[in-house]
């Protein structure tokens, strides 16, 4: 299997991606290759590697200001971190992912792709505050419910910056649902915005939380938490 653009969906592939069509294209290869052989991505997902997860990422990059800094946290196989890179040169990111195995691939993924201002860092999301300069944009798909992925990625905010929360059908029931939590942590006005409506099937959903300002840190209880 090969990284190629499914021809049904080339027009919006070109559309969302560019001139860099063809850096998509090779971590698609990336993806379905080793991604797969390395258990980052299910086989049942390679087939469909574009439409559910390329172009669902790339879109949201149209939240995201010129020359923004991002920290995406829980990266896995680079889904959206490494798809902004990809989209977007202009931003400096840094993908946050614990785990030692999804950490060396998406490593070797930057310096293969040639993403000069791509870093990767192994850590839970909590071990980076203070260590990780604070973001304009803070990126999650598919981590955690949002009033446990606000507490881990708004600390990695800066004030006035945006948590990017990927989400399903569940968005607007969990800003309703977890709305005081948010105003604990600091955070403003929290919306449901969608990516994509002029070129993908089903456009993408995002929570977009702002970071209104800073609050003090809980301390640490036993046991490991976060990403």
């Amino acid at each position: 299997m090969d990284g190629a653009v499914p021809s049904e969906i080339l027009p919006a592939a070109e559309k969302v991606f560019g001139d860099r069509l063809p850096t998509a294209i090779r971590f698609a290869e990336l993806l379905v290759t080793d991604g797969v052989v390395r258990g980052l991505i299910g086989p049942r997902e390679a087939p469909r590697i574009w439409e559910r997860h390329l172009l669902n990422c790339a879109v949201v990059a149209d939240l995201i200001p010129s020359g923004a800094s991002v920290v995406d946290v829980g990266s896995g196989a680079g889904l959206p971190g490494m798809v902004l890179a990809v989209a977007r040169p202009d931003l400096a990111v840094t993908l946050v992912e614990p785990l030692a195995r999804r950490t060396a691939f998406l490593s070797e993924a930057v310096t293969a792709l040639g993403l000069e201002r791509t870093t990767v860092v192994r850590a839970r999301a909590e071990e980076c505050v203070g260590k990780v300069p604070l973001a304009d944009v803070v990126t999650a798909r598919a981590v955690a419910p949002l009033d446990k992925l606000a507490g881990w990625c708004l600390p990695l905010t800066a004030v006035g910056g945006h948590l990017l929360a990927m989400k399903g059908a569940s968005a607007a029931a969990e800003v309703a649902e977890h709305a005081e939590v948010l105003t604990r942590l600091g955070a403003g006005t929290a919306s449901v915005r969608t990516c994509g409506d002029a070129v993908l099937a089903e456009p993408t959903t995002v929570v977009d939380v702002v970071r209104e300002r800073e609050v003090a840190r809980p301390r640490k209880a036993g046991g490991r938490r976060g990403r």
